[in-house]
């Protein structure tokens, strides 16, 4: 039996150091989490994706009494860049959260069936999507990928 250590990596960002797109789409990302509708859990979260030819598309996840009926803030906003351009390159993804009556914002990353959503746009582009996540205490992680937030994957290779 041989042991493997998977890892993933993260840029640690304060507000200061990240460039003006991705700090435009993080606040559009905190906006959107006034969207949301979370009656069941108070957790807002906000996402809005880049695509290449600078359109924004926002999502922000909406729940439904009968669980698991509602969707997650990221699959709403790129199956929404998908449906209406469908030949656009999504560069970027930003995620922010906030819970009922927070001051601030909270730590928040994709769930695991955000990230296989949104694996299947990276392979099916051929090109990564960064992933830009608001924590606490104003600090900002980045991933280069969705495929580094998932060391173990499933997609169209193992089908083929």
């Amino acid at each position: 039996m041989k042991k493997l250590d998977l890892n993933i990596f993260l840029y640690e960002y304060n507000a200061e150091e990240l460039d003006k797109f991705d700090i435009n789409l993080l606040e559009k990302a905190k906006q959107t989490c006034q969207t949301a509708y979370a009656p069941y859990s108070n957790f807002y979260v906000g996402a809005a994706l880049l695509l290449a030819d600078g359109t924004i598309v926002l999502g922000s996840n909406q729940e439904n009494a009968a669980y698991p009926s509602g969707l997650c803030a990221e699959r709403t906003a790129v199956f929404a860049a998908s449906a209406n351009y469908p030949k656009q390159k999504i560069m970027a993804i930003a995620v922010a959260a906030c819970k009922k009556d927070a001051l601030g914002f909270t730590s928040v990353a994709p769930c695991g069936a955000c990230r296989q959503a949104l694996l299947e746009y990276e392979v099916k582009q051929e090109a990564p999507i960064r992933l830009i996540m608001q924590s606490e205490n104003n600090k900002i992680y980045v991933s280069p990928s969705i495929s580094n937030m998932l060391p173990v994957q499933f997609s169209i290779h193992q089908l083929k």
